[in-house]
């Protein structure tokens, strides 16, 4: 049930306080209490976001406050960490003291949160993750989680590559790769790393190297312009996220090198996720950009569903997975399997 707060109690009889004085004095204006009841009726929901470091980020926060508007019902108290999870912790304390009626958290990292969110808890606000998830030793200390199964997005790009060497007779264990890893420690960072991992192993390539891209395409273009110094024979660059592979196929076309999908011919694959910009399906189109695995960042929709479930006191599930294709513009591989379980592949033309 959603709780009364003190401020907005205060805030009424000050309003009131100055009715009475202003008209004594004949300088009366009649305040809109439509707009003050209607504010005493919002749901307040406090959204600490990771920061704005990738398109899929900013679409994220925009699904959030598109959802959390006063014509919806809701204020949203929006911060933005600028990925620093002390910048989040302090973020939430501060969310605790003016007593929101629900925390959303999209963690930077998974682990670091017991002490935060057990003072949430103990001050009866419930939490939401979403996207990113938290590892905390009291699965109680969040209500639920809302996102993308990251490891699956790895694996099915896995798949797909492997479908794709066995359809152009390319031997697997002659395949260098190297991984351009996401923030360290985050779930998308974990769970598509290891994805790439149990591919590796399963299809015998060999894994070069692997960095932190930070999901950015600055560091991306720097970190692969030093892989491409270190090494002359890579022939497939795994990037967690589009913009990471913005970064690469600008330090690639940099050094003269041959982007696209034919590496027996010198060319060098480029495989990513998100989906989300049209600059990254439009690479993907153009065969810059071979696969991609989405994401989809409209969590505004169903963090909204999860809150009005709760506030009939219905507990939604535990964890909740987004459904999600993957892209490609090579129309030969229509599907793929993951533990056995068909995924269809969305052609882009």
């Amino acid at each position: 049930m959603k709780r009364i707060k003190l401020n907005n109690t205060i805030v009424l009889i000050l309003s009131v306080c100055i009715v009475l004085y202003l008209t004594a004095c004949g300088e009366a204006k009649v305040p809109d209490t439509q707009v003050l009841e209607e504010t005493e009726d919002l749901v307040v929901v406090g959204f600490s976001q990771v920061g704005a470091e990738s398109d899929w980020r900013n679409a994220n926060t925009q699904s959030m406050k598109d959802t959390f508007t006063r014509e919806n019902g809701y204020e949203l108290i929006f911060s933005d960490a600028q990925q620093k999870q002390s910048n989040q912790i302090t973020t939430i304390r501060t969310f605790i003291q003016r007593e929101v009626d629900y925390i959303v958290l999209a963690p930077v990292t998974e682990d670091g949160w017991d002490t935060v969110l057990s003072e949430a808890k103990e001050a009866d606000i419930p939490v939401i993750v979403v996207d990113r998830q938290v590892n905390v030793s009291d699965d109680s200390l969040f209500d639920c989680w809302v996102g993308s199964n990251f490891r699956l997005e790895g694996e099915k790009v896995g798949e797909w590559l492997h479908r794709y060497f066995v359809q152009n007779e390319i031997d697997e264990a002659g395949v260098n790769i190297v991984n351009i890893k996401g923030t360290l420690g985050a779930s998308s960072q974990i769970g598509r790393s290891g994805g790439l991992s149990i591919s590796a192993r399963k299809y015998n390539w060999n894994l070069l190297a692997e960095a932190e891209g930070e999901y950015t395409q600055a560091r991306a273009r720097e970190v692969m312009t030093n892989l491409l110094n270190k090494y002359d024979n890579i022939n497939v660059v795994y990037c967690e996220n589009d913009n990471e592979a913005f970064g690469v196929i600008e330090a690639i076309e940099s050094a003269g090198l041959k982007i696209g999908p034919d590496i027996a011919d010198g060319q060098i694959m480029i495989v990513s996720f998100d989906g989300v910009s049209e600059q990254a399906i439009e690479l993907a189109k153009e065969g810059k950009i071979s696969c991609i695995a989405e994401c989809n960042p409209l969590h505004g929709p169903r963090v909204r569903k999860i809150i009005e479930s709760l506030e009939k006191g219905v507990r939604p599930e535990k964890f909740e997975y987004v459904d999600e294709s993957i892209y490609s513009s090579i129309d030969s591989i229509r599907e793929i399997q993951v533990d056995e379980k068909a995924y269809p592949i969305t052609i882009l033309k």
